[in-house]
């Protein structure tokens, strides 16, 4: 019985999801899948950079987003450049020269909160729009994506 216990709460801790919308690209395409882990946003904060999973305040959608800044920070985003405690951040997977004029903040992040953006900012709803998002409403954390 107990085998069976923990195949049941393995399984359970996981979820597949199919992305619905461009606002990660070009990390994550519509109709990619991830697979999603329940549990550790429970017990491991996130980290910057993480893709996590949770419900879109305006509609209750599930969505990833990339989280750029964690409680306590101060984020802003200069001519499309992400900048947190006034620090210009590299991130390798966005393409400046296809966003152009985008600014944002700076606003400070609640410590119990993480900022997300989505990959291709000039399509994502994200924080700037809802704020950041509470570390207790993450659903998951992107596990791999196929």
């Amino acid at each position: 019985m107990g085998a069976l216990a923990l195949a049941t709460a393995l399984l359970t801790s996981v979820e597949p999801l199919r992305v619905r919308s461009e606002s990660m690209l070009p990390t994550l395409d519509v109709g990619d899948r991830v697979v999603v882990d329940k549990l550790s946003p429970h017990w491991q904060p996130p980290a910057v950079g993480d893709l996590v999973v949770f419900r879109e305040p305006q509609r209750g959608d599930l969505v990833v987003k990339r989280v750029v800044a964690l409680g306590g920070t101060t984020v802003a985003l200069e001519d499309a450049v992400l900048v947190v405690d006034g620090v210009a951040r590299h991130e390798p997977q966005m393409d400046l020269t296809r966003i152009d004029s985008t600014y944002f903040g700076p606003v400070t992040v609640p410590r119990d909160a993480v900022f997300v953006l989505g990959d291709n900012r000039s399509e994502s709803i994200d924080s700037r729009t809802y704020g950041a998002v509470r570390i207790d409403e993450l659903v998951g954390r992107v596990l791999l994506t196929f």
